[in-house]
């Protein structure tokens, strides 16, 4: 009986290290998203994470929600600095994520200032 469920135990262990590490290595889908930044914030009450929108339609109707892990420092910092600009963003989505990750399963890997195909020159 002993070794039986010493042997659940140690199988429960290896699926949950399974189950992990292909959370966290694992990407469903890699793009590229262009639109208006309307939002990048820093929330949450137990985990900080930074949380923003971007606005893909000229009413605001297709909204991209996206987190950004906090090891992103370049990342955070640029979309601090471009909030209101026409961006181009290459994220990667993910099958699921972890709470101290952020609320949304896209990842944000690269941010660029694009030219608005709205304004008229």
């Amino acid at each position: 009986m002993r070794k039986f469920l010493g042997i659940i135990i140690g199988l429960g262990i290896i699926a949950a290290v399974c189950y992990f590490t292909f959370i966290y290595y694992a990407t469903y889908s890699e793009g590229v998203r262009s639109g208006e930044l309307i939002r990048f914030s820093s929330r949450g009450m137990l985990f900080k994470t930074y949380e923003g929108e971007l606005s893909q339609g000229i009413s605001g109707a297709q909204i991209f929600s996206f987190s950004v892990l906090d090891s992103d420092t370049k990342v955070i910092a640029d979309l601090k600095e471009m909030e209101g600009q026409y961006v181009k963003l290459t994220y990667i989505e993910r099958y699921k994520t972890f709470p101290w990750w952020g609320d949304s399963k896209y990842f944000i890997t690269d941010v660029k200032m694009d030219k608005s195909p709205f304004k008229i020159k």
